[in-house]
């Protein structure tokens, strides 16, 4: 079930993605781009020689897929522009399968892992911020727990008739855990956010999608802060008069593509030994 050059291709350009997010917070277009051409190139060139015309055709389907996935992820606000990209470029990877349902299937199993090992790549790049900047991170958690006391109240509130329904029934537990859990999460980002990400940086060091802290105002010309980031216009108005601002900076995602990848490579390994060994 797995083609290896492909494997290859999108694990080579995911981990070269990863640096450049990491490095820069950034995945280039072309980075993208590109694995979607060589793949689609490779498709191509393997359906002709072996008559298939099923392996070009489910790259251009789960391409599509992928290409609306990445849309909704992004306009849902769950991934910036480079992440949503790199993710529509592994549609024409992924169906690695000559049935339709086991792509798809394979498929969804590839967005949970990437969302499973989001969360915890998120919580773990947030727990290393918050100790590179332990004093600032200190001070904003403390003023966050007097900003936002009423949450921590109304989900005591809602937590005590769930506490009393775990005696019915113990999946209610899960219920309860969540309340709590929920604004503490909540008040720890928005801490490690306020602390840890935000920093002035010289208008000469802008890039296209950079996203702004704080509103600037240029010659009565007002720059709002945007999800989709500064655009190339506002770059270059910014540079002209040479203005510092606050960007915020986000969480380099995708580190978790290259787990997730990684594990549906192993799951599918390991799924097609146990065939073997008993077919």
């Amino acid at each position: 079930m797995i083609d290896y050059f492909l494997a290859s291709l999108a694990l080579i350009w995911i981990i070269y993605a990863s640096i450049s997010d990491l490095k820069k917070r950034e995945v280039p277009n072309w980075l993208s781009f590109s694995l979607i051409a060589f793949s689609l190139a490779y498709r191509a060139l393997f359906s002709a020689i072996n008559a298939n015309l099923w392996f070009f055709v489910s790259g251009l389907i789960y391409l599509g897929i992928f290409i609306a996935l990445g849309y909704a992820f992004y306009y849902a606000r769950v991934f910036a522009g480079g992440d949503a990209k790199l993710l529509m470029s592994l549609g024409a990877i992924l169906p690695v399968s000559s049935s339709f349902i086991s792509s798809l299937i394979i498929s969804a199993i590839f967005i949970f892992l990437m969302l499973f090992f989001g969360g915890i790549w998120g919580l773990f790049f947030s727990f290393i911020l918050a100790l590179k900047h332990k004093k600032e991170f200190k001070k904003e958690l403390g003023k966050q727990i007097k900003l936002n006391k009423k949450i921590f109240y109304y989900s005591f509130a809602l937590a005590v008739p769930a506490l009393i329904l775990v005696y019915f029934d113990m999946i209610f537990i899960f219920i309860v855990i969540l309340v709590l859990l929920s604004p503490i999460l909540y008040v720890y980002a928005k801490s490690v956010e306020e602390a840890c990400m935000i920093k002035t940086i010289s208008s000469s060091k802008l890039v296209e999608g950079d996203w702004l802290y704080q509103e600037v105002r240029i010659k009565g010309k007002t720059i709002k802060p945007n999800w989709e980031g500064l655009s190339e216009k506002q770059v270059s108005l910014l540079k002209k008069y040479n203005k510092k601002v606050k960007v915020k900076e986000g969480i380099p995602f995708v580190p978790s593509f290259f787990f997730a990848f990684i594990s549906l490579i192993c799951l599918l390994q390991f799924e097609f030994s146990i065939f073997n060994m008993f077919f």
